[in-house]
């Protein structure tokens, strides 16, 4: 079967640079499925994206798709014929829809009697024909939060479309796409090559934007074409350029031919918090700061322009004339907020509202405060420092570069800190309130700091719950799903002991708001959010049963969870935790069905059967051990000791009969039995386990 390269694009307006790469992506994705469901084998494919396309190269498609074979049930036969032998209507409707004639249906005899099969081949359609369908399915599963209708037309998409490309072969397949007729032309630059391009085919669609359009394609050779030229000029300029990923991404989205500039702002505004400097250029203005070779800011910085300008001074000053009043802005509000220091702006925020129901900024930095300090002297901390950290933490939302610039907010807290003379702890503790910010991002950096960004993350999540406004699978307005996971990675990553059960019942006691039951749904938020934590992440060999056999025995400390989860997932791999689970497991359903029977003391008269005295002798041997070691957080020393009994365990069962007719003696197995459960339960529930 011949094969030929498939060359789909959307022309469009400007792209959401944020989202243009997972646009892409998702786009190649949604056309290989496409294929892949109709049975279009193919050669390699790749996605392309600039600001104004999302193109899409497949190659060696076949032309069409191959012929399958067809085994198609229908009506049975005493249905599809009358008492003469002639057709029924049921008959001639099936053969219709099979596209053939009575004559080329058989008769098959099955255990239910006899049906009338079709039994041929279905001819591969055209893939010309199967394209726009595809094409158009792929776009409207792209993942666009809020898409646009423009003109008189019904399409919507997230930019309004321009022209499409539908290009197989040499052939233009014919079609509307997003009320668009699609063609074989491309187009170029906005400015340097802004009239079609015939493409002739698609394997010269790279080449022919590069050279006729001032186009570079390929979204990651543009962004690693943009990396090499800003770091080549930041040498040039005697430093290094400052690139982070996620500005490089959003560069790279914004520019179609990228020609980096350099270009400087006044030194006087290197007196400035470096922060501040990072988030005009990078943030507001969407430039590369530069650094000197003693890795401090230079007031250079690099732009990259979406253009080749005949005069670059002039690119090169319109964007330094743009910077400049935001850094005087930012230079004028530091200045303004120096004069009043930190600790003044704390009398307005008993003036500001947090939410309705939660009372002001005032009201939630008391409540922070006093969960901080008990966080604190839960952890062996400094309270004082954690307490005065919380009180000064929101005072910066007040000033007015936090006004102006909001994503600092925190940081320029703990400048003014430092500026008033306030302890180290203290300052850590404003400046990591917020921390973390992401899966990826930073712990703080202190107990302290710990302390507040836990105090914090508890007061929203158990404010925002007592209002009855938890959050859906779709919408999380307050961010509560990122504060629960930020609390437990501090807990569990930095190694704090905390019983955060109790902290999370103080936090709902301190909300003014009280709604009965609100403790125990932040507790099971918490808790399935910590189930995300190990399977989303790079735990592996975690199962979702691991994890449930440990939550059974109600933790209270995140740390204290994973160490017997990691202590748990080291016994699976030993060859007797199969049959020892599988031994719990039979235990559990046992003393489910015995009742109340299990409580109380094993009396060892009562133990007739040679086994099960061995079984527990072997118990009362290790109990103290297995205590002991589960006190101590010896969790896998517990459960080695605990596997000593295997051989034991076995033998119990093999030659007691549990359920025995005689009450005492049925009672007192059960017992023993509930003090083995016991035993394995200082450490999680093996009944939940697999086996």
């Amino acid at each position: 079967m011949s094969a030929q390269d498939l060359l789909i694009e959307i022309g469009t307006e400007e792209l959401p640079p944020k989202t243009l790469r997972d646009l892409s992506q998702a786009f190649l994705s949604g056309v290989t499925a496409e294929l892949a469901a109709a049975g279009l084998a193919h050669g390699t494919t790749q996605a392309f994206a600039t600001p104004r396309r999302l193109a899409v190269l497949v190659r060696e498609l076949p032309v069409s798709q191959p012929d399958s074979e067809m085994r198609r049930k229908g009506p049975p036969a005493k249905a599809a014929f009358d008492a003469a032998g002639a057709p029924t209507i049921a008959a001639e409707k099936f053969a219709a829809s099979c596209g053939v004639g009575i004559d080329a249906l058989t008769r098959v005899q099955e255990e239910k009697g006899e049906f009338l099969y079709f039994i041929g081949t279905r001819q591969g359609a055209p893939t010309r024909e199967l394209v726009p369908a595809m094409v158009e399915k792929s776009l409207a599963t792209l993942p666009i939060a809020r898409r646009m209708r423009w003109g008189s037309g019904e399409a919507s998409f997230v930019r309004p479309v321009h022209w499409v490309v539908l290009l197989f072969g040499t052939e233009v397949i014919s079609a509307r796409v997003l009320d668009v007729t699609a063609g074989g032309a491309t187009r170029g630059h906005r400015f340097h090559a802004p009239a079609p391009i015939a493409i002739g085919r698609p394997g010269n669609y790279v080449a022919l934007l590069r050279e006729k359009g001032k186009v570079l394609a390929d979204f990651a050779a543009r962004r690693e074409q943009i990396a090499a030229s800003v770091r080549k000029l930041a040498h040039d300029l005697g430093g290094g350029a400052i690139m982070p990923d996620e500005l490089l991404d959003e560069v790279t989205a914004l520019t179609e031919w990228p020609v980096p500039i350099a270009g400087r702002f006044p030194e006087r505004f290197l007196a400035l918090p470096q922060e501040v400097l990072l988030s005009t250029l990078n943030d507001h203005q969407r430039y590369f700061a530069v650094i000197g070779k003693d890795t401090a800011l230079t007031n250079a910085f690099i732009a990259v322009a979406n253009i080749d300008s005949r005069e670059p001074a002039s690119v090169r000053e319109g964007n330094e004339r743009v910077v400049l009043p935001r850094l005087a802005d930012a230079e004028f509000f530091h200045s303004q907020d120096r004069k009043q220091g930190l600790a003044q702006m704390a009398k307005g925020l008993a003036n500001v509202t947090f939410k309705a129901g939660l009372g002001s900024l005032a009201d939630r930095t008391a409540r922070i405060t006093a969960l901080a300090g008990k966080i604190a002297a839960a952890l062996g901390a400094d309270r004082t420092a954690a307490e005065r950290a919380a009180r000064l933490a929101k005072c910066d939302l007040l000033s007015a570069m936090v006004g102006e610039f909001p994503e600092l907010q925190g940081i320029m807290g703990a400048h003014y800190a430092q500026a008033d003379g306030e302890p180290a702890a203290v300052v850590g503790g404003i400046r990591d309130q917020y921390l973390p910010k992401g899966p990826a991002d930073r712990l703080p950096s202190s107990t302290e700091a710990a302390a507040v960004a836990i105090a914090d993350k508890l007061d929203n999540l158990a404010g925002i719950f007592a209002l009855g406004e938890k959050p859906t699978g779709t919408r999380d307005p307050f961010g509560l799903r990122r504060a629960a996971i930020g609390l437990l990675r501090i807990l569990i990553e930095k190694g704090l002991d905390l019983d955060l059960k109790r902290m999370i019942e103080l936090a709902v006691a301190l909300q003014p708001v009280k709604r009965e039951g609100t403790a125990r749904e932040v507790q099971d938020y918490v808790d399935e959010r910590l189930r995300g934590y190990y399977l989303e992440g790079s735990e592996s060999r975690v199962t979702t049963e691991m994890i449930d056999a440990v939550l059974a025995v109600e933790i209270a400390s995140p740390l204290d969870f994973d160490r017997r989860l990691r202590a748990l997932g080291a016994f699976l791999a030993r060859p007797e935790a199969a049959t020892l689970a599988a031994a719990n497991k039979r235990i559990g359903n046992i003393l489910r069905k015995s009742g109340d029977t299990a409580a109380g003391a094993v009396d060892s008269q009562l133990l007739r059967e040679a086994a099960e005295r061995d079984l527990y002798q072997a118990l009362t041997r290790r109990s103290a051990r297995v205590r002991e070691a589960s006190r101590d957080g010896r969790y896998a020393d517990a459960l080695e000791t605990l596997a000593e009994l295997g051989p034991a365990i076995d033998g119990f069962f093999d030659k007691v009969m549990v359920m025995d007719p005689d009450a005492a003696l049925r009672d007192n197995r059960l017992r023993l039995l509930g003090q083995l459960r016991e035993a394995f339960a200082q450490v999680a529930d093996l009944s939940r386990l697999p086996g």
